[in-house]
């Protein structure tokens, strides 16, 4: 096990629980959302030559679950509020947002902004069992997508096939979605025997989807042929809360889980390359960066943001 190579890192004071977690990167910046007890704050933070600095701070009534940034345009980002509602903000005005949709009737889980730049649109999921997609410019919602039966915990934008949907659900079910007919699922994949929390989409095959599951399980699926996993990655002692393929390699991918762990795994073996134990909570989030290779970020209910490329990662950039 190891500490890993931590080259930033940052604590928020908030109050009761922090539930946050970090997403993409346009440049230098950060953007991490998080829930307190009755409230939320969107902070944006920027890697300069003194580490990991706050620039920004914008404050909600609700909660703010998730966040996407933009890819058509680096100033703006979505998040997703406990309130149901989507909310859209823009880095160059000093309060916000600039503008909120509501039609979910329960907690926005998640959100994610389209892969394919020609259709700027977002994804969501809720509490409320449904998915939902967005242009943001519309003041209502594009689709509802109704299936799953319990929360809909992680919805994400194919990055290879336009207009698919992944979800994960705490009805033990992933879920691809075309989004020409959101009165049904294309594919139902009884992943696990538990809560799936988390699903991401491998970087290199159109065809791979990973999922983390409350039962502590990391599994891959060919969703052509979802009767059985391709890969079975074991080790975490508690629930996954987030798995993240890498942008720079088909075969890495890191977890991070509420056994305060992030482990990084080649999905070709069963151990994991790495175990990373630098939070004292459980661990709600991670991304690895899509501008230096081998660099993540995670973050965490002991309320520290990290930034860091791990050993089993600098290796392969000698």
């Amino acid at each position: 096990m190891t500490q890993g190579d931590v080259e930033f890192c940052v604590r928020f004071p908030v109050h009761g629980n922090l539930k946050n977690w970090w997403r993409g990167v346009w440049q230098e910046q950060v953007s991490c959302p998080d829930s307190s007890v009755g409230c939320g704050t969107l902070f944006l933070l920027e890697i300069g030559p003194n580490g990991l600095v706050p620039i920004h701070a914008y404050d909600w009534n609700d909660g703010l679950f998730d966040v996407t940034w933009a890819e058509n345009n680096e100033n703006v980002l979505v998040t997703g509020a406990g309130d149901g509602q989507i909310l859209v903000w823009d880095t160059t005005q000093p309060k916000g947002p600039i503008k909120a949709m509501k039609e979910h009737q329960k907690e926005v889980n998640s959100v994610h902004w389209s892969q394919t730049r020609a259709d700027n649109l977002v994804v969501s999921g809720s509490w409320d069992k449904t998915i939902k997609t967005w242009d943001i410019f519309q003041t209502r919602s594009l689709s509802t997508f109704v299936g799953h039966e319990a929360i809909v915990y992680c919805v994400r934008w194919s990055p290879h096939i336009p207009g698919c949907i992944a979800s994960a659900s705490g009805d033990h079910t992933l879920r691809i979605w075309d989004v020409r007919r959101p009165d049904y699922a294309k594919t139902v994949i009884p992943a696990h025997q538990a809560e799936i929390l988390t699903c991401d989409w491998s970087k290199y095959d159109q065809n791979m989807l990973f999922s983390g599951s409350v039962d502590c399980m990391v599994r891959g699926w060919d969703i052509r042929n979802p009767r059985t996993p391709v890969c079975e990655l074991v080790g975490h002692k508690y629930a996954v809360r987030r798995v993240k393929t890498s942008p720079y390699a088909g075969n890495i991918l890191a977890s991070c889980s509420y056994d305060f762990t992030v482990r990084i795994w080649d999905t070709l073996q069963p151990l994991p390359l790495e175990i990373l134990e630098h939070h004292s909570e459980f661990v709600y989030g991670l991304d690895f960066s899509v501008h230096k290779q081998g660099e993540m970020a995670d973050c965490s209910w002991d309320e520290m943001i990290r930034v860091y490329t791990p050993k089993s990662l600098s290796h392969s950039l000698r």
